[in-house]
């Protein structure tokens, strides 16, 4: 899906500051608020005196600023009473759901390149999205004032554009419990600034002593997001969540006379600072670092159609791509999916299962809640072959007289929530990866993915392979490079012959309707009968043999 910024009115406040700084400064006042059917408007003031905290162990506040302690919402977010007062207002012409989204996010990022820390920064957006659905029709705006006057006035705003008559609603702002819980070992706001620069440089140190001649150049990009939110709606549904993500790259490029190749790894979780210790940044340094040097001796990839071993390590690009988009719910009912009205229907192999669970521990994807307060859980989309379900938001299931299946995401407060995908996945089989590549008599080894295409109105997808090797009488060969898949999504999940008993994760920032949101999917061992694969290279070339 294509990647752009979301278009608005006039931007939100967005206030920056040190990295290692706990004060900031708010914006200035901005526009007044107006209304537009089905499309975001957005309400603009300075943060305001109520935001405002007496400064502790002696420090000196001036006037526009405030302190964030990193654990909990300000004193003055506001209480239950001031959400259905808000919710009242919003529904006073009437319309069938309300709900108010709040989010106080603070952010850190450092970037180097060129043996050193390039880039240090932080910041914090702090706001509230409100939303009246009336039938078809959606009114949303957001502010970044979060007083009750300017809550009440963003209220009043969406509520014009809604003429349904006034009904009765259920306000008690009863809480949610979520359906499973996350701890944070090392949160990333008690971690000095100097720890986090040290990762990067160690994995840049890490990526250029692979072959220090050969490698020229090295990104890495360190990066961690603290959300809190706070949900309330017509439902009387009242929902508080924290969310803590951290993640490191690394790109890496090494050139020999004029052959130029990259290689790239990254790690990333729901979690604090402790991810780099399961992740260490100097092995992620070292394999990015290795991928771009063997890149440069690799053969050219052969061009036909043959068969593809796609291993767990390649993590679940395709599955992503080329299946989850398809399985959103807005996209089916629209008929803008491949799998639209295919509910109950064979649409892959009967080995195939594919899964979407945010509830799952350690995963770049996961939540307690989506974005509309509906408790994260496991959902079956593909059981044997058998499409089951779909993901849903809340709009998408009300449109089939059904619950939401939790998967309401959205970018920020300044975005509508729409059906997206969390943790998405082909469920495991029972073969030993090493099997499926001895029973496979010739054929291409995708051991790394990377970018691609999809169109998701008929499933058809072309990906670049980032690391690849021929396989040759069941044994893995020479690694090829300029290797490309093309294919269609239905198609390549119908050809599945073999599934492995392994699983590999990769992460990434999954775009769509101008919003993106983090993601992680997965894949085992497959073996796929046949898909078209693009090269430069003859397709019976020949290599040494070896095992990885």
């Amino acid at each position: 899906m294509e990647r752009r910024a979301a278009k608005s009115i006039h931007p939100p406040n967005k206030v920056r500051g040190d990295a290692d700084r706990r004060l900031y400064k708010a914006g200035e006042k901005g526009a007044q608020p107006g209304c537009l059917n089905n499309e975001k408007v957005v309400v603009n003031h300075c943060l305001g005196k109520r935001w405002m905290k007496k400064a502790k162990h002696g420090q000196n506040l001036k006037k526009g600023c405030f302190i964030l302690t990193g654990r909990k919402f300000p004193k003055n977010i506001p209480d239950r009473g001031t959400l259905k007062e808000v919710l009242d207002l919003a529904l006073t012409n009437g319309g069938d759901f309300a709900d108010i989204f709040i989010e106080f996010k603070t952010a850190t990022g450092i970037g180097a390149e060129g043996r050193k820390i390039e880039r240090v920064h932080s910041g914090i957006d702090a706001g509230a999205g409100i939303r009246v659905v009336a039938g078809e029709t959606t009114a949303y705006a957001y502010t970044n004032d979060l007083t009750p006057p300017g809550l009440k006035e963003v209220a009043r705003t969406v509520s014009r554009a809604v003429q349904a008559g006034k009904k009765e609603y259920n306000l008690d702002m009863r809480s949610v419990k979520p359906a499973v819980d996350f701890h944070f070992e090392e949160r990333p706001d008690e971690v000095d600034t100097a720890r986090k620069a040290e990762a990067v440089t160690a994995a840049d140190r890490a990526a250029r002593e692979v072959d220090r001649n050969l490698v020229k150049q090295v990104i890495v990009t360190y990066g961690d997001t603290i959300q809190q939110v706070i949900i309330a709606n017509s439902a009387g549904e009242y929902v508080e969540d924290e969310r803590i993500r951290t993640r490191l790259t690394v790109h890496a490029v090494a050139a020999e006379s004029e052959v130029i190749q990259t290689g790239y790894e990254a790690a990333g979780s729901l979690a604090g600072f402790d991810l780099l210790k399961r992740c260490p940044p100097e092995e992620l340094g070292k394999i990015a670092g290795t991928r771009a040097v063997q890149m440069l001796k690799a053969q050219p990839a052969p061009a036909g159609r043959m068969p593809v071993i796609m291993a767990g390590e390649a993590g679940g690009t395709m599955v992503h791509e080329a299946c989850g988009h398809g399985l959103e719910a807005d996209l089916a009912q629209k008929k803008l999916s491949v799998y639209a009205d295919k509910k109950g229907q064979q649409v892959a192999s009967e080995q195939v299962t594919v899964i979407d669970d945010a509830t799952m521990e350690d995963r770049y994807g996961s939540y307690r809640f989506d974005d509309e307060g509906v408790p994260a859980r496991k959902v079956t989309l593909i059981e044997n072959g058998i499409l089951t379900d779909y993901l849903y938001d809340r709009l998408a299931a009300g449109k089939e007289e059904r619950e939401s299946n939790g998967h309401g995401r959205r970018e920020s407060y300044q975005h509508k929530p729409i059906p997206r995908m969390g943790n998405t996945y082909i469920a495991p089989g029972k073969m030993d990866p090493e099997k499926i590549i001895r029973e496979t008599k010739r054929g291409l080894l995708v051991k790394k993915m990377g970018g691609g295409q999809v169109n998701t109105t008929n499933g058809d997808f072309v990906f670049d392979v980032a690391e690849g090797y021929l396989i040759e009488d069941g044994e893995v060969g020479p690694m090829v490079r300029g290797a490309t898949l093309t294919g269609n999504g239905p198609e390549v999940l119908r050809m599945v012959e073999m599934v492995g008993r392994d699983l590999g994760f990769a992460i990434g920032t999954c775009g769509k309707d101008g919003q993106g949101v983090p993601v992680s999917d997965a894949q085992p061992t497959m073996a796929i009968k046949e898909l078209v694969v693009g090269g430069t290279g003859h397709p019976h070339s020949q290599g040494k043999i070896r095992r990885l």
